[in-house]
Parts: structure tokens; C-alpha cells; sequence
């Protein structure tokens, strides 16, 4: 499989006009696109609850609190990628509390190649988390049919007075014939037979 290079739409959370400035010009380059800005948690958590991010870049500190719990609430509940930027005192100790979650830590002050790197291992997860989101979807797509073939079959067993077996047999022909999906099929039994 072939990595697509795809746009990222992303959440910046910095109360300092002066990183905006600089971290403009890096996030710019269509990686990250469409960008959001807000300088503070409680605008971000408004944000997060309105929009679906890919990425939330948090640039710390910040003016209502210093972001390491939001970062790990995140990483931890959405499927999205974190990057907290941390003064390098702070470093090894935010680095320490947010890491387990999966939030990357960047130490400032930094450069825009070091933030470009981290957006690349950002983009690296975010595409990992997509494919979890997709066997997920696949996996409980596949529990539905499940129980919806084993309702109708049950419906068709009390009330066609039929084993399992041929319940089964009754869905899986029925799908073949009509050249349609045992769910359809169940689903039209279990329409038949409320």
C-alpha cells in the first residue's frame, strides 16, 4: 500500500502570538489544513466538541491551565494525534505523564524542522489509527449481521417450526436466489415476523 500525503485538519491551542507566528509557515505547507486556532483549554474543549481533529497541537503554557490533562484526556478518548510543546525544564516530567497515552512531547524552544518531524510521526499515527477505526467498523458491521441472521433464524425456527440448521440454510439460499445479503434477507424476516 501506497501512502497518500493527505491534509490534516487541526486544532492549535497557544496564547502566544509569537509561536503562532512562527508555527504558521510550518503548518502551512498543506499537511495541516483546515487549521483552527485557539489560545485557551476551554476554547479548545468547545472546539473539540463541535469538530472532528486529526491532530491538536498544544502549546503550553496556557492562560486557564497548563494543557498536560487535556492532552491526555485527548490522546486517550479521541482518535486523534496530540503534540504538547513543553519549556525544557518541564520536558522529562510532561514527556513522563503524557507518553503512556500516546501524546508526543516536543521541547521549546524548538524549530520548525523538529516541529515538521513531529508533525510527520503525528501523520504516521493518525494513519495507524485509521486502520484501527476501519477493523473496528468492519468487526462490529460484522457482530450487526450476526445478530440479525441469528434473530431471524430464531423467528423462522418458532415460528416455520424449522431446526437451526435449516433455518440457516433457509437464510443462506433465500440470499443466494434473490442474489442478496443474508442480512437483507434476515432483515426482511424479521419485518415478516415482528
Amino acid at each position: 500500500m501506497v501512502f497518500e500525503e493527505r491534509a490534516y485538519k487541526t486544532l492549535v491551542v497557544s496564547s502566544s502570538e509569537k509561536f503562532n507566528d512562527n508555527l504558521s509557515p510550518v503548518l502551512g505547507n498543506g499537511k495541516c489544513n483546515p487549521i483552527t486556532w485557539v489560545d485557551s483549554i476551554a476554547a479548545a474543549k468547545r472546539m473539540i466538541l463541535e469538530n472532528v481533529f486529526d491532530y491538536v497541537i498544544i502549546n503550553t503554557p496556557l492562560p486557564d491551565e497548563l494543557g498536560v490533562k487535556f492532552a491526555i484526556d485527548l490522546s486517550e478518548n479521541k482518535n486523534l494525534v496530540c503534540l504538547i510543546l513543553v519549556r525544557s525544564e518541564l520536558y522529562p516530567e510532561i514527556k513522563a505523564k503524557v507518553t503512556p497515552y500516546g501524546a508526543y512531547t516536543l521541547s521549546k524552544p524548538t524549530s520548525g524542522v523538529a516541529i515538521s518531524q513531529a508533525l510527520d510521526f503525528c501523520a504516521a499515527t493518525r494513519e495507524r489509527l485509521r486502520g484501527f477505526e476501519k477493523k473496528t467498523l468492519s468487526i462490529e458491521g460484522k457482530m450487526e449481521e450476526i445478530r440479525l441472521v441469528n434473530r431471524a433464524k430464531w423467528l423462522l425456527i418458532e415460528n416455520m417450526r424449522l431446526t437451526e440448521p435449516e433455518a440457516h440454510k433457509y437464510i443462506e439460499k433465500k440470499a443466494m436466489n434473490l442474489c442478496i445479503s443474508k442480512t437483507d434477507v434476515a432483515r426482511e424476516i424479521i419485518k415478516n415476523y415482528p
